[in-house]
């Protein structure tokens, strides 16, 4: 039997990272630093687990309201701070 499961958190903070570091022309956008940049997020953020495109629709809905999206932006920024100032490279 073949279960897959997928964290929708990853998306969105992969698409408000790619939003976000428009903004920070000064900060190293490799794949090293951006991969850090998103799992720093993503371990401060609650886990979105999904099994269904249809689960996968109402999370990015419940995402989407602004609550939920500015506590992703505000934890992305925060990331990207820690990340420049510290950059594994």
């Amino acid at each position: 039997m073949e279960i897959k499961v997928k964290n929708c958190m990853e998306a969105f903070v992969f698409e408000a990272l790619e939003n976000a570091l428009k903004s920070y022309p000064d900060v190293c956008k490799c794949d090293k630093c951006i991969a850090d940049m998103a799992a720093w997020s993503l371990n401060k953020l609650t886990p979105k687990y999904v099994h269904s495109d249809l689960g996968d629709t109402y999370v990015r809905l419940e995402m989407y309201q602004k609550q939920h999206y500015t506590q992703v932006i505000n934890i992305v920024a925060q990331a990207i701070e820690v990340v420049s100032k510290n950059p594994h490279h």
